[in-house]
């Protein structure tokens, strides 16, 4: 006799949730609803789309503005799939969701670290060696049930969150592939999910890009790595312009190794050095800046050395006032 097929109403978004809708469809699942979000115009739109995975699939897809709806509760208990997913969806499911049936998130991180919104993210800011993902009972309490199956990956010291990211989409796929016969044969395995470690993190906004140039260069190193594009960047702003920095690396010059001259004309912030930009921070140490953007244009070493000497000449004016 031939076994039912299992079937599933996924709540998905970005590369994780295609990722993991195609193993769900690979691994032989009755996807019978995705319910995902419309696509912010005011957001940089660099991943991969859900709704036209379901397209091309012929799955029903649907972008409620959230998931607290009486309207959704009820379509979804009428469907009365065996089990609920969340890949990367970017609202918490209500209690009245998680008792339709099992339901499962993909988080971003090797929980119990880095809970909450941007893991990825955080973990590069904080420094972390290896992040990865993790599939886990969803409970009413955010990132908080039981474990059933977990990849990690290491970062790099100068990789980006970017990049980092892409690792943990694929650590994402490998994750459910691997766990996804036995959860649907009722027997995943249950690993504790121990809350006295890690931290929860929320979520990021463009203004925590903004450098603290008094801060060490390992921790504004981290911040552009944290951030940089795709995302909005770490920023700073000299007389009301505002400079993002695209590609950087830590120097392996001091600010001390420079000719005695130079090393007391350059306070924490951009300076140009040799025709090569760079960024300084509070401890001595400092990035090398390959590609830096001032409001969205790409900026030369000559065209911020004019700008820079530009705004000191200003300020010797005003202060002889």
């Amino acid at each position: 006799m031939t076994q039912q097929r299992k079937t599933a109403v996924v709540f998905a978004y970005h590369n994780v949730g295609v990722r993991c809708l195609k193993v769900l469809l690979a691994g032989g699942v009755d996807v019978l609803l995705v319910v995902t979000h419309e696509d912010n115009p005011e957001e940089s739109i660099w991943f991969a789309s859900v709704a036209a995975l379901c397209f091309d699939e012929g799955i029903p897809c649907i972008t409620p503005a959230n998931a607290k709806g009486a309207d959704l509760l009820a379509r979804v208990a009428e469907l009365q799939p065996d089990f609920l997913f969340s890949f990367y969806y970017r609202h918490m499911l209500p209690a009245g969701l998680l008792q339709v049936a099992p339901a499962y998130n993909m988080h971003g991180s090797l929980l119990p670290q880095f809970r909450g919104r941007a893991p990825v993210n955080w973990a590069v800011l904080a420094g972390a060696a290896q992040t990865g993902a993790t599939l886990h009972k969803m409970t009413e309490k955010p990132d908080a049930g039981v474990i059933a199956a977990h990849t990690a990956v290491p970062i790099l010291p100068d990789d980006t969150a970017f990049e980092v990211f892409g690792k943990v989409s694929v650590a994402a796929e490998q994750t459910l592939w691997s766990v996804l016969p036995a959860l649907l044969a009722g027997n995943a395995p249950q690993i504790a999910n121990d809350l006295t470690q890690g931290g929860y993190f929320g979520g990021r906004t463009p203004e925590d890009g903004r450098i603290d140039w008094t801060a060490p260069a390992h921790s504004v190193y981290n911040l552009h790595r944290a951030v940089a594009p795709p995302y909005p960047g770490a920023f700073t702003e000299l007389n009301q312009v505002r400079y993002v920095i695209v590609r950087a690396r830590l120097s392996r010059t001091l600010a001390t190794d420079l000719p005695a001259g130079l090393q007391t004309s350059l306070p924490p912030g951009l300076t140009v050095v040799d025709n090569c930009i760079l960024g300084v921070c509070g401890d001595g140490r400092m990035l090398a800046i390959s590609v830096l953007t001032a409001d969205g244009v790409a900026v030369t070493a000559a065209q911020l050395q004019t700008r820079l000497n530009a705004g000191t000449n200003t300020l010797k004016k005003e202060n002889s006032k």
